[in-house]
């Protein structure tokens, strides 16, 4: 199952360091032989709901055993400080849902899991 490794970069003060760039130029190379491609990189955000103060930057794998074991890489971890020196943010590994996943289903799942819970407390 598709797997999505999601960052949320918070901007810097002031102009882009060079480490960050040297950062961008590298990263792809780290995660292409794990099946990795960016999905979103380097554009614009839309908010339409709530603040989203930064940069969304989504790589999509083949699988969460290939975002994992890429995050978890020498190439990766090696380059990792050049952004996180510079840059705050958040990154998840998440994975995706294939086409017969059902919103409704899970909501029922859910609906049955609190009052389960309702019950024995």
């Amino acid at each position: 199952m598709t797997a999505y490794a999601i960052a949320h970069l918070h901007p810097a003060d002031g102009p882009v360091e060079d480490e960050v760039l040297s950062y961008i130029e590298r990263v792809q190379a780290t995660f292409e032989p794990y099946g990795g491609r960016f999905l979103v990189h380097g554009t614009e955000v839309d908010v339409v709901e709530g603040a989203w103060p930064g940069a969304v930057v989504m790589v999509g794998f083949p699988g969460v055993a290939e975002a994992r074991a890429w995050y978890a890489s020498p190439a990766y971890q090696e380059i990792l400080p050049l952004r996180t020196r510079h840059l705050d943010g958040d990154m998840v590994i998440v994975p995706g849902v294939g086409p017969e996943y059902d919103a409704s289903a899970t909501a029922a799942a859910m609906r049955a899991a609190r009052d389960r819970t309702a019950q024995e407390v």
